[in-house]
């Protein structure tokens, strides 16, 4: 008889270092090819779960939906589904919510998301939509028995007045049902740091999963950081910069980067790591590898 698998909520609650990866819908058929490559090839490693994001303004919401279904439904990973704010009215988000119950999601992200007229705009809530994620939060926690993530900003959310205000928003949506939070991106170990601490005397008490992305296309990481407000420090830069015409060696240096951060964090006491896959494995094996990472049950 197959054991059952404990929940994300079961796994949380243990205290257990959780590992995890995330995917997004794919726009094309050559994209969903190598989408489902990555999410085979990292299968392997028995994440604890593995994550399907929206695209821009919620436009890939009905092919988040079901390549969250499949993932459930044809591996053995634990899916957790995107939902933000964007592009919908609060009776389509409380649709969007049932449908994933519908489908065996059980898990779900839960993220005010980027503006509609795009990030550095001003946000702009959707007639009769939410205009918060702790609002999203108490929405998805009300509507039946889900393991809840929420968004965490090592270096603040750009529009945060300063970095207190942004960590009470965290121990607001931690009141509002969240059970863990995922980072974003970030090129500093101090930053996750001084959040994990200011965070835990504010009295957040729900893991801040640190969210890594290996530079592995300098031209790309430099837009990323530049549309999320994540700082790509010069240093950082300049060394990238040199070896820019020589994709091997960025690569190379991106996962050897990425691998020490990851060390410094591990053993700094950080409940786990979070890999932005850009729905390519290689790099995020390559780390995992050299990590000598446990697979996840």
């Amino acid at each position: 008889m197959t054991a059952v698998q404990p929940s994300l909520k079961e796994v949380l609650a243990s205290g257990q270092q959780v590992y995890s990866f995330e995917f997004f819908p794919p726009k094309t058929d050559e994209g969903e090819q190598r989408l489902w490559q990555a999410i085979w090839d990292l299968e392997t490693f028995h994440p604890t779960f593995v994550s399907v994001t929206y695209g821009a303004g919620g436009s890939t919401r009905d092919r988040t939906v079901r390549v969250t279904q499949r993932i459930g439904q044809e591996t053995t990973m634990r899916p957790v589904a995107h939902l933000t704010c964007v592009g919908a009215d609060e009776e389509q988000l409380r649709s969007v919510v049932a449908e994933y119950a519908s489908v065996g999601v059980a898990n779900i992200l839960a993220l005010r998301g980027d503006p509609p007229t795009g990030p550095g705009q001003e946000w702009q809530p959707h007639p009769g939509g939410l205009d918060y994620a702790v609002e999203l939060v108490e929405l998805v926690a009300g509507l039946g028995s889900f393991t809840i993530g929420v968004a965490a900003f090592p270096e603040g959310h750009p529009e945060a007045k300063d970095i207190d205000f942004d960590v009470s928003v965290l121990r607001a949506k931690q009141e509002a049902g969240a059970d863990f939070a995922v980072t974003q991106f970030f090129f500093d170990t101090d930053d996750y740091l001084r959040l994990r601490d200011r965070a835990a005397a504010a009295g957040v008490t729900i893991p801040i999963i640190p969210g890594i992305m290996p530079v592995t296309n300098v031209g790309q990481i430099k837009r990323f950081a530049e549309l999320s407000g994540a700082v790509f420090p010069k240093s950082l830069a300049e060394r990238f910069d040199a070896i820019v015409e020589d994709p091997t060696s960025v690569a190379e240096l991106g996962v050897s980067l990425a691998t020490a951060m990851c060390q410094t964090l591990l053993s700094e006491g950080a409940p786990g790591l979070h890999f932005y896959t850009l729905n390519r494995s290689q790099a995020t094996k390559s780390i995992y590898t050299a990590l000598g990472l446990p697979q996840a049950e």
